[in-house]
């Protein structure tokens, strides 16, 4: 049957409101800081061939749930649980995300599908948190669960509830957010039946095809024709994996563009570490991964505004074949291999594709955006109680080629950071500063967006923990823009390394955090001296840095000796009102700069780089 135009509309703008139904459901029920509050978590709709519907939030996968269980043998009212990373067919990337799915019936046949996953506080394993950093096995990471029928026609398994929640340290919370998103997800399959009723199943069906099949059109219309044909390839790397020194693991992408869809190879990706930054992504096709990677494609499209319209739904699917190497790499780990911290692989492929896309459009790609980290503290309440603050904090996204990278964004998306109010009341520390990290954005013709810079007074003795990356190598700067700021954290002083499972922190002892800057881009000696003194006055650079970074001289208020420590404490409360460019200074400055550095690199890797690389300052790849 052809898709009616208008129930076509309609159809579309219910799938898009079932699923933000569930995702607020979910919001509004769950017990947990990392669901309710933080909002890691995120709901998908798929079909009966079990194609992803909609394209604002990304989800897991569907597979597994239908290898295990065929769906003739589904019954309304049935719940399927798993987070087993190794059997999710690539759809899980750590125990910790716990993934529900509820299939929807219509004249007692399977129809589509509601699911939802998200990051819980705890399943068990060596630490609280269950993100070991220094983990070697799967088995340290926490309680394994493969595809099970969770419900059975409405009927909740309180034998695996029990199980699951006598391992975790915070039963209560997990018992709360597994039944808030079995609700949730039991309600968004009531709606989506409503749908077919409605219509009948063949119409809605073909809406769900031409839904489909117009993101497919779409991408090969409007971004694939912008990608030259012909082979590119780029790298970056992770860099450490907990167990090992610190070294470069490369994640490599060799792209290849046809004139009917784009070719990712990862050959040369290094083995899988011994620490847990592994991904297994190599099941079903890669087909978790293409969706994962499509956003950043949306970079190409003619504007902006454009860009923000583009979902990225299964129809991107046929337009990315993907190639993995043989097992036993960063992206085809073998059982058990950890994979807790397997951000540091899959967000850095992110950065990889826009590398490489940026070396076939020249330039026309961001720099390279934030990526994320945990931080928290555990340890027990005044009521002896234990307690776990787990926090995602985000950092600054990469300069484009319109516009500064954003300040504090989450690559996830829709995530937050924890409310100050809610975080006080609730745990034994103060927040006594949440703002801006000065400096921390590349300088670039755009800048990169800002980091947080986070201070933590504690009021009783805790224990740290980090899972973050970007803590020696940078956020790189393209065509021409230079890196950001890497993530840094000390205690009272004390710098901490990237992965940290228990550092102790005493009563009173401050944890000062600093996440990423995003890169910039462009030359930022080509940075409007206006643009660089309005930086200076809301804070975001430092007056030191307008003269280090961009070549401009600033006279005038606040602009004297220790105006760098004034902007970062100063924004907005008038000590830089009266700044203004040296014009005559800035251009003299500026030729000096640019005759004694030379050409600017297409990429800078930022000062951490060298010191992984035996002293190089680039890569082999990085060469156009």
């Amino acid at each position: 049957m052809k898709a009616d135009p208008i129930v076509l509309e309609i159809v579309e703008g219910t799938l898009a409101s079932v699923e933000r139904e569930v995702e607020t459901a979910i919001a509004r029920t769950a017990r947990s800081p990392m669901i309710r509050d933080a909002h890691d978590f995120r709901a998908g709709l798929h079909d009966r061939r079990l194609r992803k519907l909609t394209g604002r939030s990304y989800s897991a996968l569907v597979h597994p749930i239908v290898r295990d269980f065929p769906i003739a043998t589904m019954r309304p009212g049935d719940v399927f649980f798993h987070n087993d990373v190794y059997l999710s067919e690539g759809g899980i990337g750590h125990l910790p995300d716990l993934c529900v799915t509820v299939p929807v019936f219509h004249d007692d046949e399977v129809v589509a599908f509601v699911q939802a996953f998200g990051h819980h506080d705890d399943i068990g394993g060596a630490v609280p948190g269950s993100m070991p950093s220094h983990a070697r096995s799967a088995f340290e990471e926490g309680l394994m669960v493969p595809p099970i029928r969770l419900w059975d026609q409405g009927v909740p398994n309180e034998a695996a509830l029990r199980i699951m929640t006598r391992n975790s340290r915070m039963p209560d919370s997990l018992a709360g957010d597994l039944d808030a998103e079995c609700s949730a997800c039991l309600m968004g399959a009531r709606r989506l039946a409503e749908l077919f009723d409605r219509y009948g199943r063949a119409q809605v069906e073909a809406c769900f095809d031409a839904i489909i099949d117009r993101t497919t059109e779409t991408f090969r219309r409007e971004i694939l024709a912008r990608i030259p044909d012909g082979t590119y390839a780029w790298e970056d790397y992770a860099e450490h994996d907990g167990v090992d020194p610190p070294r470069l693991h490369t994640q490599r992408i060799t792209l290849t563009k046809t004139p009917e869809k784009i070719v990712i190879d990862f050959t040369g990706t290094s083995p899988q570490a011994k620490g847990p930054i592994n991904h297994a992504g190599d099941y079903a096709d890669g087909v978790f991964l293409k969706k994962w990677l499509a956003p950043v494609l949306r970079n190409l499209a003619d504007t902006p505004e454009r860009m923000a319209e583009l979902d990225v739904n299964e129809g991107v699917v046929p337009l990315i074949e993907m190639r993995f190497p043989d097992k036993g790499t960063l992206l085809t780990p073998i059982f058990p291999a950890p994979t807790n911290a397997r951000t540091f692989v899959i967000l850095r492929l992110l950065g990889v594709l826009a590398g490489v896309l940026a070396k076939a459009t020249g330039g026309r790609m961001p720099a390279d955006q934030e990526t994320i980290r945990y931080t928290g503290v555990y340890g027990q309440d005044g009521s002896g109680a234990p307690y776990l603050m787990r926090e995602v904090l985000g950092g600054g996204s990469g300069g484009r080629y319109y516009a500064d990278g954003e300040d504090t964004i989450h690559v996830v998306p829709d995530s937050r950071n924890i409310p100050v109010e809610f975080a006080e009341s609730r745990w034994p520390f103060v927040v006594e500063r949440l703002g801006l990290a000065v400096d921390s954005g590349g300088p670039g013709e755009r800048r990169g967006g800002l980091g947080y810079d986070k201070h933590i007074r504690m009021l009783r003795d805790a224990c740290f923990m980090s899972i973050a990356d970007r803590s020696i190598l940078s956020c790189w700067g393209v065509n021409g823009g230079r890196a950001g700021r890497p993530f840094q954290v000390d205690i009272d002083g004390r710098p901490m390394e990237g992965l940290v499972d228990d550092e102790p922190v005493r009563a009173g002892q401050v944890i000062r955090i600093r996440t990423t800057g995003g890169g910039g881009w462009g030359d930022p000696l080509r940075r409007d001296p206006l643009a660089v003194a309005r930086d200076v006055r809301d804070g975001k650079v430092s007056v030191e840095g307008a003269r280090d970074d961009y070549g401009v001289v600033l006279t005038g208020d606040g602009t004297g000796d220790g105006a760098g420590d004034g902007a970062g404490d100063g924004a907005g409360d008038g000590a830089f009102d009266e700044i203004r460019v040296d014009e005559t200074a800035t251009s003299e400055l500026r030729r000096r700069m640019a005759h004694e550095r030379g050409p600017a690199p297409f990429f800078d890797r930022g000062p951490g780089y060298p010191l992984l690389a035996g002293g190089r300052t680039s890569a082999e790849l990085d060469a156009l």
